[in-house]
């Protein structure tokens, strides 16, 4: 069984204060702040790293799926548009939308989708949110 790690350290005020992230392998280290996450200011946020960690898991999970059918990708890429809106007075992620492109020999348009679809739900990231957070998906085949 894995187990990852990460840490978080705020200092201040939930306005006025900031914060660094840090994954446990010391593979990113990331400042934020109630800028970074609310507004338009520098940094990261945590729904950014939700979005990062979900085309991830969802690129690799897809790459597999296409190798397991005999469509060894040359390529997947993956971006994820994670959606931050009060709900219930409550911020809550409450859809994140993936894009994927792949760029994968001998395989056709409807039979990437096909895998792809299926790779959404079956995924480890997309099975932590899908409970309560919708999730979309465009698959491309180039």
């Amino acid at each position: 069984m894995a187990i990852r790690n990460a840490s978080a350290l705020w200092q201040g005020t939930l306005l006025e204060g900031t914060g660094i992230v840090r994954t446990g392998q010391g593979g990113y280290e990331g400042n934020y702040s109630f800028r970074s996450r609310f507004q338009e200011g520098e940094g990261t946020n945590p729904e950014e790293l939700i979005g990062a960690a979900h085309a991830g898991c969802f690129s690799m999970a897809l790459a597999k799926a296409l190798t397991d059918a005999g469509f060894p990708p040359t390529s997947v890429e993956t971006a994820a548009a994670v959606h931050l809106e009060p709900v219930d007075g409550a911020q809550t992620v409450t859809r994140i939308d993936l894009t994927t492109t792949g760029e994968v020999p001998g395989i056709d348009e409807a039979e990437f989708v096909k895998l792809a679809e299926a790779t959404k739900t079956g995924c480890p990231i997309s099975r932590l949110l899908a409970p309560g957070t919708e999730i979309t998906l465009t698959a491309n085949l180039i």
